[in-house]
């Protein structure tokens, strides 16, 4: 179990709080993460996946350093880095000390529901933002909002209730994939996939 930085109904992070919630060890706030409320203009919902990345870490976009493509990695703490994969899916991360992140793997719908099955073309909930890619087609998210901080807008973010959480490898990796630094909501069925 563990606690995120506030209660179900708290206000967003911002300032010097949302300095203070990602400037930790990653795998920490990858953990707190879970059950935090994350919005994107009117639509959002629960984070209930995430996984940790470091910049040591050979399957990390920061492993050889700032490059223009991974800048926003070594922003602020509560920075907002996108990265595109397979050529056709958006993926967002949350800076957390320089050069480590957390991606967002999956989230249940809470805010702008109609406006997720009209951008994903699917109306079952489940499936919404069941992945980061999912996830950020459903939430609108692209490279025009990559760089900037979560208590800007169109983000926001607003802490949990403590949630037990379990732990897994993470997913799509081939470097350093055994490290087991995806962590997801105990019995959500809001996930990318099953922990096992």
């Amino acid at each position: 179990m563990t606690h995120a930085a506030g209660a179900i109904g708290a206000a967003p992070l911002a300032g010097p709080d949302l300095t203070r919630f990602f400037e930790r060890d990653a795998i920490v706030v990858a953990r707190d993460l879970l059950g935090c409320h994350l919005r994107v203009g009117d639509v959002g919902g629960r984070i209930t996946e995430t996984e940790a990345y470091f910049p040591d870490d050979e399957a990390s976009h920061a492993f050889r350093g700032p490059t223009p493509r991974n800048r926003a990695m070594f922003g602020k703490p509560g920075n907002v880095y996108i990265y595109r994969i397979y050529g056709m899916h958006w993926c967002v991360n949350f800076v957390c000390t320089t050069g480590s992140a957390v991606l967002i793997r999956a989230l249940e719908p809470e805010a702008g529901i109609a406006t997720m099955i009209e951008r994903r073309n699917n109306d079952k909930l489940t499936q919404l933002c069941s992945g980061p890619g999912k996830l950020c087609q459903a939430l609108g998210i692209d490279l025009s909002l990559n760089d900037r901080l979560l208590d800007e807008p169109p983000f926001s973010i607003a802490p949990s209730a403590p949630v037990e959480i379990v732990t897994g490898k993470r997913i799509g990796i081939t470097k350093n994939a055994e490290a087991p630094w995806r962590f997801g909501i105990s019995g959500s069925r809001y996930l990318s996939k099953p922990f096992r």
